[in-house]
Order: structure tokens, then sequence, then C-alpha cells
């Protein structure tokens, strides 16, 4: 335990250096490798952490009788917060310059639970609750982000973002990728309507911009595909056909 909260410690210092204290990258690790390395190893990582905790921690068993033990788990648990915490700040720094995409999305979320189960660790410890307990915790945890997900309009949130933050709207960073804007389906079609004003209006944007709005008339028209989702969607389109119309 002491090895490891070692080689964790190395760790954060350079995370302090690199994130906190702005120090510049080396000259062959880019932004992208950089965020990977922080985002991969969590895995690893999430795992030891559980394993060391439960094992060290065991109900009944000497770890919780020593103060030294505990206090060991305590620091191991935390550096493995700040870990999580400097992935997602990489995370944050990658996608401020290369804007969103559903794998980076989704490494928000992996990263969030880990974050929560490393406090689940810290909770069955300091409450004196089962093996059992955590890992029901757990699972309603999972359950919940399961279900927060499945309400969660990703294709227009990732859309938007990229908009709001591209080149063509703020001045700085990337160009929007229209390409991949229209891969997330008409859910995007009022960022793509944005971007398209932005950039000038292009005969070939213009034609795959009505594909989409033929997919989404096709989906509100079945009722096996209709969902409140493409409802709203149909009701924003309809009003800024009306606005255009009158203009």
């Amino acid at each position: 335990m002491i090895l490891f909260n070692l080689l964790f410690a190395v760790q954060t210092v350079l995370d302090a250096a690199f994130l906190w204290g702005n120090a510049t990258l080396p000259d062959d690790i880019s932004y992208a490798s950089y965020a990977h390395r922080g985002a991969y190893p969590l895995i690893l990582t999430a795992v030891l952490a559980a394993a060391f905790a439960l094992v060290a921690m065991k109900p009944g068993g000497p770890g919780e009788k020593s103060t030294v033990i505990r206090r060991l788990v305590y620091l191991w648990i935390a550096q493995n917060v700040l870990l999580v915490a400097s992935s997602i700040l990489r995370l944050d720094l990658y996608v401020q310059i290369y804007l969103l995409t559903w794998w980076r999305v989704a490494a928000f979320i992996w990263m969030m639970l880990v974050l929560a189960g490393l406090l689940l660790i810290v909770a069955r410890i300091v409450l004196n609750r089962s093996n059992e307990w955590l890992i029901g915790a757990n699972l309603v945890t999972l359950t919940a982000t399961l279900y927060i997900c499945a309400l969660t309009n990703f294709p227009a949130i990732i859309a938007d973002y990229n908009v709001s933050h591209s080149r063509e709207a703020s001045g700085k960073g990337v160009a929007v990728d229209l390409d991949y804007l229209f891969r997330l389906g008409p859910q995007a079609l009022p960022a793509i309507e944005e971007a398209i004003a932005l950039r000038g209006t292009n005969p070939a944007l213009v034609s795959r911009r009505g594909s989409l709005v033929e997919r989404q008339a096709k989906d509100m028209a079945s009722w096996r595909s209709w969902g409140f989702r493409s409802w709203r969607l149909q009701r924003k389109l309809d009003a800024r056909q009306k606005i255009s119309t009158a203009s």
C-alpha cells in the first residue's frame, strides 16, 4: 500500500505540473495522446482501488482496527480521486480544442462513474457497511446513469456544442465538422442550419440538409419511429419554416 501510494504520488505531481500548473507539454506529446493516456489507465486504477480497499478494509479484519492501514487506504483513494479529476480536466482541455464526439461524451460519463465508485468506497468504510452494500450502491448509481442517458438528447447537445464553439462561431478553435454533424441524424438539424448560415449557402450542404429533413418527416409519419423527441424537433423546424416564409 505504501509503494502504490508513492507511485501514484509521482503521477499526481506530474498532473499538478502539466494541468494545474499550466506547464508546456513535451514536443512529442499532443493534446490527443495526453488525454488518451489519462482516460485508459482509469480502467486499471478503478479495479485496483476497489480491490485494495475491499481487501484491506474487510469487515471484521485487522485493517478496520489499524489506524495506519485506514489512513493509507484513505490516501490511496484520495490519490485515485485526484487522478480521475486530472483525467476529466485532460479530456475537457481536449474537447475545448477538438470539440465533442460520442466517444468523448462516453468518456466523461465513464470518468464520473469511476469518481462515484471511489466516493462510495469511502462511504462504505466510514459508515462501516458491507461489501454487498457497496455493490448495491454501485448498481443503483449505474442504473440511474443509464436512465439519465436514455432521456438525454446527446446528438443535439453534441451538435450545438460543436457549432457554438467552432472557429466559425467563436473565431478560434477548429472548424466545425459538418460531415460528423450530418452523421448525428435529424436531431442535429437546428445546429446544422446554424452552421450552414455561418459558413454561407452551399448547394451540397443544402441538399444533405434536405435529406435529413425528409428522414425526419418519415420518422414522424410512422407510429413505429415516432417519439417525443422527434415531435419537439418537428415543432422547432416548423416554427423556423414559418418565420422564413413570413420574412
